[in-house]
Order: structure tokens, then C-alpha cells, then sequence
């Protein structure tokens, strides 16, 4: 047995603002304190003894000595990393909160770090709930999905805003947030609208600083070349409302999370003719935000500059308060871990992005056809989630199912196509969510991991004003899409949803979209570990 003096001599203590972590290292000379069961492999009950064994098929002790010491070397870094987090990350002493900003300071002189090279940040925009136009016979109003020219998305009511600020000085505006849209733009007088709708602020007026797109401008491609002076644009949406202007370059304002603001040259659309459906959906908004991989996008120009990195993402509340959640721009709010990734490309026709996935399941049921893949789109633009027509079908009638006898079919009941009256008070989907079961997309697995986007009752039922419970899923072939699953608002509640541009991958994860937090070097249960261990 060791005498204390030799323990002390294979310690190594290493401080930390209000504790230490103790690591204990074997070496060759004490290699024989391993236990037993380390210096050499199990035996098998029933095979011989030590002395009547095969020597030739033992493993050397030697040889298991040194994987056991690195293994524990290895353990041994990973406790010096985790102190090393805690004195740097976590707080701690003045002394380490000093080292802390002096090695942020250092990187900042040096452009950036490895995460943000060229000083790249990311912002972060709160989103509104826009409520939705309830009852009555116009619910496929809600649902002006795909543009016929140029790239925009849905615009129903029901969706989520943003406020940006424009021009110079900043003017807020809010604007209804599209990730099928290619293009931002908003209600503008320049030149006098030719039919434009109340908003919710007054009309955009480009000032002194913005300037007409000329038509030759690299960001014009694929837009109207009437004029040679200007790029036109004009977008048609499937419900037959459109909205028609010109491409304007002013200066955007952006808020850092430390209170800096940031201004930055951005090309969007300065419309001065709407028609249709979205005069109505324009009462409370100035115009939408386009948010896809295409130049036109926000983030794009935004990345084409260095600002941020070419990603954004999206986190809608399921907060019944009426708190949004949160648009970023930039890849600072994607968490490391935990998140499901697909892989992402436009799409035929109309170049909105889309992944593949193999199966569609409400419970254990498989609603689309055995080995037949239908894309999928994650819309923000829509409010409410489409199906092809077979699989609402089959969704129907393992629905009808599933909740008789206490949910009957309720014809009289036109908020959505398909409602049900149960045979007791309902006041918020609470009350019925048990009663059903989720739905699932199933993507292609990666190795032999599945990659499932989950979809529980609470985001595709929506309670009626007569207190039914209706599907908030419709039916994709009544708007030209009968492959084609659009994941709408009504879904994707309670989701961090990212989209990494450069990689043209998609990833989601269930996450508190009520509190923004920047990504962690290492995983939340492990972090939470370390602090009560080591602080």
C-alpha cells in the first residue's frame, strides 16, 4: 500500500474560483495499483483456470495497463477543459472574468475568432403574433401560397411579423416574416401608390439616400426589364392578389443584442400596387420580409457583405401570453447540439427550397402511399399545414376513428374544412389534446440515427369559435400541390428552426422560444453538470 507522502506525489489540483477539481493519474511506477480486473481480461466461467489457460491468447497486462492510463489521461482533459470552462465561461472570480474580456478583447483586434472570423455577429428580431380572421366561408383565404413569377410565399393571415427600421433617418415598419419569399418588400409612395392599404405605419417615401435598382444590376436577374433605368417586380400569389413595384437600395437598421446599432445598404421592393386578398392582410403589417437562400434575401445580402454568417432561423412561442418568439439572423442562436438536420433544394418550379421525406404517420398509421417520398416545405409564410390529398384522406378517416364516439363530424362549422363537436365544454385545445395522437414526418435516417419531425395535436388543432375542434391541416391539391407537405405557423410553434444556407440543410429542435440563448460549447445538461460540481 502507497503511504500518503506517495499519493500526494500523483495529485494534481486545479484551482477554481471557489473550489478545486482533483485529478489523480497512475503512472508505470504504480501501475500494479489498478484493481485486478484492470491488469487483465475477464475469464469465461466456464473456461480454464489461470494456469491451464492458452497463454498466447491473453492480452498482455502491460498492454491493458496502457489502455486503462489513456483512458484516465483522457479523462483527465476532459476535467481540465471543464475547469478551464469554468473559470472563462462561467463566471466565477474577478480574476477570471478579467481573463474572460481580455481574450474577447484580443479577438476582436484580430478581426473576429473562429466562430465570427471577420467580426461577423448575428441579430436577433422579435416576432408578433398576427391573429387570424376567424369563422365565416374565407378560410381559403388564409392560404395565397406560391407566387406565379418571382418568389414570394404564402400571405394569409394568421402569421408572424417583425419591425425593421428604413431610410434615414430609421423609420419602423413591420413587415410579415416569409421564408418562401426571395424578396422584402413594402407598401411605398414613390411613386404615388396606385392602391396600397392602410398598414400599420405610413406609407415608405425613399429619401435623398436610396436609390432606384438599375436593370443591370446583378440582383435584377429574373426580375422585369421594362424599364432600363429600373428594376420592376411583381409578384402574383395563387389566391390572385399581387403586389407590384420597384427594387429600391436604403439603408436597413439592425440592433445588436448589446444595444449597437448597424446600418447596412439593402435592396428591396418598393411597392406601390397591391391588389387582392392582401389589401385585407395589410391592415396591421407594411409588407413582408423574404428570407430564403436566393440574393435577393435579407440574409444573403447580408452575408455577401460579411455581416453575418449565411444562415437564419426562426423560434415561434407557444406562449399563450401573446409573446412571439424570435427571428435571427446569423448562426449565433443555433444550438450545437441537439438539433435534427435535413438536406435542403429548390425546387423545380418555383425555387422554393424543399427536403424529401419517406413517410407521413398520424400514431402508428402511415398516411402516404408504401415507398412513395413527398417534399416537404417549412413555410412561415403560411399559417396553417397542407397535406397531398391522399394523406388528409387517410388523416380524416383515422381521425374520424380515432375520437368517435365523442367527436362527431360538424358540417355547419366553416372556420376550417374539417371540424368536429364533441360531446363536452372545450375551451382550448388542453382540453381535447389527449385524445389524439401526433404526426410525424420521417426523413431519410443518417447512419442509423432517424431523423423525425414531430408534430404533436396542440399545433396542427385549432378550437373554433363555436367550440369544435378543427384540423389545421389542408388539403395541398386545392392550391396546385398535391406531392407537396407545407409545414405552416400552426405546426411550427415550440420549434427552434435554422436554416444553414451554405450547407442547404434544415434542422430543427424542440426549444423555449420565449428566451433566446446564444449556442454553448458544450451541451446544457453537461454545463449545468459542471457548475454544480466545480462553482
Amino acid at each position: 500500500m502507497e503511504d500518503d507522502e506517495g499519493k500526494k506525489q500523483h495529485q494534481r489540483i486545479i484551482p477554481n474560483a471557489n473550489g478545486h477539481v482533483m485529478i489523480v493519474v497512475p503512472d508505470d511506477a504504480h501501475a500494479h495499483a489498478l484493481p485486478a480486473s484492470a491488469s487483465a481480461p475477464p475469464r469465461d466461467a466456464d473456461g480454464p483456470d489461470e494456469e491451464s489457460g492458452d497463454e498466447e491468447e491473453r492480452t498482455p497486462a502491460g498492454a491493458t495497463s496502457s489502455l486503462w492510463r489513456a483512458a484516465v489521461l483522457a479523462l483527465a482533459a476532459l476535467a481540465l477543459a471543464a475547469a478551464a470552462y469554468a473559470c472563462l465561461y462561467a463566471g466565477g472570480d474577478d480574476d477570471a472574468g478579467a481573463a474572460w474580456r481580455l481574450l474577447e478583447a484580443r479577438r476582436q483586434e484580430d478581426g473576429g475568432d473562429d466562430e465570427h472570423p471577420g467580426g461577423r455577429t448575428s441579430f436577433l428580431l422579435p416576432l408578433y403574433p398576427k391573429p387570424p380572421r376567424r369563422g365565416g366561408d374565407d378560410w381559403p383565404q388564409n392560404s395565397t401560397l406560391f407566387p406565379h413569377s418571382l418568389a414570394g410565399n404564402l400571405f394569409p393571415e394568421g402569421l408572424y411579423y417583425t419591425a425593421i427600421s428604413l431610410g434615414s433617418p430609421p423609420r419602423p415598419y413591420f413587415l410579415d416574416v416569409d421564408t418562401g419569399s426571395h424578396t422584402t418588400w413594402v407598401q411605398c409612395d414613390a411613386p404615388p401608390c396606385a392602391s396600397c392599404a392602410k398598414g400599420a405605419h405610413p406609407l415608405y417615401r425613399p429619401a435623398r439616400t436610396a436609390d432606384a435598382l438599375p436593370a443591370s444590376d446583378p440582383l435584377c436577374e429574373g426580375a422585369q426589364h421594362e424599364n432600363p433605368n429600373q428594376c420592376d417586380y411583381e409578384i402574383s400569389y395563387a389566391d390572385g392578389s399581387s403586389s407590384m413595384g420597384v427594387y429600391v437600395r436604403d439603408s436597413m437598421q439592425f440592433v445588436g443584442e448589446d444595444g449597437e446599432r448597424e446600418n447596412a445598404d439593402i435592396v428591396f421592393g418598393c411597392g406601390y400596387d397591391q391588389q387582392g386578398v392582401l389589401l385585407n392582410a395589410l391592415e396591421t403589417t407594411d409588407g413582408v420580409l423574404g428570407l430564403t437562400n436566393k440574393a435577393l434575401s435579407l440574409p444573403t445580402q447580408l452575408a455577401s457583405r460579411g455581416i453575418i454568417s449565411n444562415a437564419f432561423g426562426h423560434c415561434m412561442s407557444t406562449d399563450p401570453s401573446g409573446a412571439g418568439g424570435y427571428l435571427f439572423l446569423g448562426d449565433d442562436y443555433i444550438p450545437r447540439w441537439g438539433m435534427t438536420w435535413v438536406p435542403i433544394r429548390d425546387g423545380p418550379a418555383d425555387d422554393v427550397r424543399r427536403a424529401q421525406v419517406k413517410q407521413i404517420n398520424h400514431g402508428d398509421q402511415q398516411l402516404n402511399a408504401q415507398g412513395k417520398l413527398t417534399q416537404v416545405v417549412f413555410d412561415t409564410g403560411s399559417t396553417y399545414t397542407y397535406f397531398p390529398d391522399e394523406a388528409l384522406t387517410r388523416l380524416i378517416s383515422s381521425l374520424k376513428e380515432a375520437a368517435s364516439p365523442r367527436f362527431v363530424q360538424d358540417d355547419s362549422d366553416k372556420t376550417l374544412p374539417f371540424c368536429m363537436k364533441s360531446d363536452f365544454p372545450v375551451r382550448s385545445v388542453e382540453d381535447v389534446k389527449h385524445f389524439f395522437k401526433p404526426l410525424s414526418l420521417q426523413f431519410e435516417k443518417r447512419f442509423f440515427f432517424s431523423r423525425t419531425f414531430n408534430i404533436r395535436p396542440e399545433h396542427y388543432l385549432v378550437i373554433s369559435d363555436k367550440g369544435n375542434v378543427c384540423l389545421g391541416v389542408l388539403n395541398g391539391t386545392t392550391i396546385g400541390y398535391d406531392s407537396v407537405v407545407i409545414v405552416g405557423d400552426v405546426s411550427l410553434r415550440g420549434k427552434l428552426v435554422a436554416y444553414d444556407n451554405d450547407k442547404n440543410e434544415v434542422g430543427w429542435v424542440d426549444f423555449d422560444c420565449t428566451n433566446p440563448r446564444k449556442r454553448s460549447r458544450i451541451p446544457s445538461f453537461l454545463r449545468r453538470a459542471l457548475r454544480n460540481q466545480l462553482l
